[in-house]
């Protein structure tokens, strides 16, 4: 690991002063379960590190009438274990909650599960963010088993994101803050699926920081299911988040999501429309998951995920529905 400049502020303000307006020169530290690794990696040299976890209006959980209010700072395993989330926004603590690691639950947060860089071994070797060589990306044709069944590339690494999905199928926001100011971007528009190895899979810049979390009250049924290789810290293979809007016992709207199969959250119309006016049983569940993965575009060594993407979806609608709404 190479030296850097160390601060420590006390307030956004001075936290944002001390961000540059160039990719590289400047990290934020927050749980640190993935920059640290970064570093170590030489994935990332950054002149100076600043340290967020003292600043106390980045932390906590808060709900009103509004909705929901999740603190940059707040822990996995706070999100795990608060009761309003737990009994309001049930897609959320599910994701949380699936994260097996108690070391990672008790020191990741929120922000940083959003704000984490692509697990894909390519880049992490230091194949870059597309894995290019010669104009042509490594994975089609290499080993792709854990990479993205939607998107038809050039990304085709997965968000690792835990929580994006459900914070997509329940319509969140996150607030940004530069020094220049504040902008809202929603869950949907702040993962993005780069075109080109200087850009970003986030639309977060290098002198902005993410520092909260905000989702808008609704009455939603709303659950997430993973599907993991072990219990042990791993990511998922497939994730499916979704979140109902009933009219009796039929769905009025729906938002299904899909995580780890594409780049960014995959948000599926098609599996939305499969259900909408129809009751939520074993057959429409079902058809929502063919639905879902109706587009997918597996390589060579992961059509697997085709499979595992549509139970999520179907397991997801299940305990969804089983939630008093």
């Amino acid at each position: 690991m190479h030296s850097f400049e160390y601060a420590n502020p006390t307030t956004i303000q001075e936290a944002t002063g001390l961000l540059s307006a160039k990719w590289g020169e400047s990290e934020v530290l927050a749980g640190g379960t993935d920059l640290l690794a970064l570093l170590k990696e030489g994935l990332h040299t950054p002149k100076r590190v600043v340290n967020l976890k003292n600043i106390k209006e980045l932390e906590g959980i808060t709900k009103s009438d509004a909705g929901l209010r999740i603190g940059a700072l707040a822990t996995i395993d706070e999100l795990a274990r608060n009761a309003d989330v737990r009994t309001a926004y049930k897609a959320i603590s599910d994701a949380a909650a699936g994260i097996p690691s108690p070391q990672i639950r008790h020191m990741g947060t929120a922000g940083g599960d959003l704000c984490q860089r692509p697990r894909c071994w390519y880049f992490r070797n230091g194949y870059g963010l597309l894995a290019m060589k010669d104009g042509k990306s490594l994975v089609p044709n290499g080993a792709n088993q854990y990479h993205a069944i939607f998107g038809g590339g050039p990304a085709y690494f997965v968000s690792a994101s835990s929580l994006g999905p459900a914070l997509v199928a329940l319509n969140a926001k996150v607030k940004l803050v530069s020094a220049k100011g504040a902008r809202e971007v929603p869950v949907a528009n702040f993962f993005v699926a780069p075109a080109s190895e200087t850009a970003r899979e986030t639309a977060l810049r290098p002198d902005e920081i993410l520092t909260e979390i905000i989702v808008p009250a609704a009455t939603v049924r709303s659950a997430t299911y993973e599907v993991r290789q072990k219990e042990a810290l791993d990511w998922p293979m497939a994730t499916a988040s979704v979140a109902l809007t009933m009219k009796g016992n039929a769905v009025g709207s729906a938002k299904i999501v899909l995580g780890h199969v594409g780049p960014k959250p995959w948000d599926s119309a098609q599996a939305a429309r499969a259900i909408a006016g129809k009751a939520i049983g074993n057959d429409s569940a079902e058809a929502a998951g063919k639905a879902a993965v109706a587009d997918a575009k597996p390589l060579s060594q992961n059509a697997y995920k085709v499979t595992l993407a549509r139970v999520a979806v179907k397991r997801a609608l299940l305990d969804a529905v089983k939630q008093k709404g």
